[in-house]
């Protein structure tokens, strides 16, 4: 199935990058908040920063009517029926992200995929709320993530490899670097991430280095 529609849900830093991501290849990206603040927040960010870009002769002129275009920002959650593949990047917390997958369950069609964005939460445990376990996955994007190449692609216990694959060339599409990641704690970015954090404290607190010179030196 061709993925040309993409919802994103959730209009904050991720959501953001993410959905200037997917408008920049040209895919026609719903932005979904339940504010409508936090949505046009997020497409003016978007605007504002292309604007620049194209004043410093960093992007072609023209890039940002393109992007923005390709944006349509909604509050009103039936705006989302009618897409391609979602990608959820909402507050990370288990029982926001079920009640968000039950009415996504309950509103799609039943050949459309759900990836989360989560960066610690169980997959597998949001994909057996629904009726399509198989077709949930994770998608977790970095930080900007209109710029990062990582992808992490993590099936849950129930996701079928189709979905994992339609995942893994979707981000390839999108100008990605997908990685396929087992489900577990922290998935393996964060896991090497936050012990390389902690020795760094340490390292600061034994007093062998400059903050600064840490950096530096990492």
């Amino acid at each position: 199935m061709a993925i040309n529609k993409i919802a994103m849900l959730g209009a904050g830093t991720m959501g953001q990058g993410i959905a200037w991501a997917l408008a920049a290849v040209g895919k026609k990206v719903v932005l979904y908040d339940i504010k409508q603040e936090f949505v046009d927040r997020a497409i003016a960010a978007i605007e504002k920063s292309l604007a620049k870009a194209e004043e410093r002769g960093k992007a072609a002129p023209g890039t940002k009517d393109t992007v923005v275009g390709n944006i349509t920002g909604t509050v009103n959650f039936d705006d989302l029926k009618d897409v391609d593949f979602v990608i959820e990047a909402v507050f990370e917390n288990m029982e926001v992200k079920k009640d968000i997958y039950t009415k996504l369950d309950a509103l799609l069609a039943p050949e459309v995929i759900i990836a989360t964005n989560t960066s610690s939460l169980s997959i597998t445990e949001i994909a057996a709320i629904t009726k399509r376990a198989d077709k949930v996955v994770g998608m977790h994007f970095f930080n900007p993530a209109n710029v990062m190449k990582l992808v992490e692609v993590i099936p849950a216990l129930q996701t079928s490899e189709e979905t994992v694959q339609t995942v893994i060339d979707l981000s390839v599409e999108i100008g990605k670097k997908p990685v396929k990641v087992k489900e577990g704690p922290g998935f393996v970015v964060n896991r090497i991430l936050v012990p390389t954090i902690n020795e760094g404290c340490f390292i600061l607190y034994e007093g062998l280095a400059t903050a600064e010179d840490i950096d530096t030196a990492m």
